[in-house]
């Protein structure tokens, strides 16, 4: 198989496409002919030396979700089957043309989707239902804010948001990304280099947020939700360390809470995979979502895939093609 390998830790240049021994899947994975591999910032983490592959997982080569056809079966594999086409969550090991994943992490790929969008899917889907939905409780008629509106999870968030009828808004970093997330369905796209966040929704009352900045935005958020909100921590880009004043968090009886995704166990993951499946999956074959997917870039280009992420400028998600 061909995959991308991180050869030392550092900028994008130190990604090389190189020839790896192919895999055999265990008992219960399945072995996929990967399509298309999306691109993430745990990812970059990684390739700087900054978020470590959990245990099992490859270690030098980046990338948590795929698309491709099932090509070969573990022994204990029950309901796959060689030529299924899917989409899956992985720890690891994705920007290659061979992974191996556990059956239970995969979902079918619907058929109105094309590879390159169903790869851009898992990493976002996941992490956004568990947060939004199972640990904010976000329910009909409420008011969310995303930070980072125009990224993956962030455009993620605000369709599945809408979808289940909550309004959605957002903060974005210029004019571009504001119009994608207005697309993608937000009520209103704050651009924070112009506006305060804060200011502009003090009198909206927000129920939950979502958040990857962290710094001088948790007190704002803070400030912003109402009596019962829930302030969902999934990053914290500008800072993990805060201060917290608990009387605010006592008398509005705010619900702080956080978490990550790749390093949770496998029952963890096939329970929500089983979840997302049954509640989400159908939105998307009935055409019911926008792609996210802005970029696409051969492997043999994940070099400049890297540098385009990098450069702050993308908005939505970019991937990998396996075929060039």
């Amino acid at each position: 198989m061909r995959a991308a390998v991180i050869r030392s830790f550092g900028g994008p240049e130190v990604l090389e496409v190189m020839e790896r021994e192919g895999l055999i899947p265990s008992p219960k994975e399945v072995l996929l002919d990967v399509k298309a591999a999306g691109i993430n910032r745990p990812d970059v983490f990684q390739r700087k030396g900054n978020y470590p592959a959990p245990a099992g997982a490859v270690a030098d080569i980046p990338g948590l979700e795929v698309s491709g056809v099932v090509k070969a079966l573990g022994a204990e594999v029950k309901e796959l089957k060689i030529g299924d086409e899917v989409l899956a969550l992985l720890a690891g090991g994705g920007y290659a043309t061979e992974v191996c994943v556990d059956e239970g992490l995969c979902i079918r790929k619907p058929s109105n989707l094309s590879f390159e969008d169903a790869a851009s899917l898992p990493e976002t889907l996941f992490t956004v239902w568990h947060n939004i939905f199972q640990r904010g409780g976000l329910k009909n008629g409420d008011r969310l804010l995303v930070h980072g509106g125009s990224g993956g999870i962030g455009s993620m968030a605000i369709q599945l948001g809408t979808q289940f009828g909550a309004s959605v808004y957002c903060t974005v970093g210029n004019e571009d990304k504001a119009q994608f997330a207005l697309k993608m369905g937000a009520v209103n796209a704050i651009n924070y280099h112009q506006e305060d966040f804060e200011n502009k929704l003090k009198d909206l009352g927000i129920n939950i947020i979502l958040d990857s900045i962290g710094g001088s935005y948790f007190e704002k958020n803070l400030n912003l939700l109402i009596e019962d909100g829930r302030l969902i921590q999934i990053n914290a880009t500008e800072g993990a360390k805060v201060t917290l004043n608990l009387l605010k968090l006592m008398q509005k009886r705010i619900l702080l809470t956080g978490s990550t995704l790749r390093a949770r166990d496998l029952d963890f993951k096939r329970a929500l995979a089983k979840e997302i499946n049954e509640e989400v999956m159908p939105l998307f074959a009935k055409g019911n979502f926008q792609t996210m997917l802005t970029k696409v870039f051969a492997l043999e280009e994940v070099v400049q895939a890297h540098q385009y992420f990098d450069s702050h400028q993308h908005f939505g998600k970019i991937v990998l093609k396996m075929d060039g």
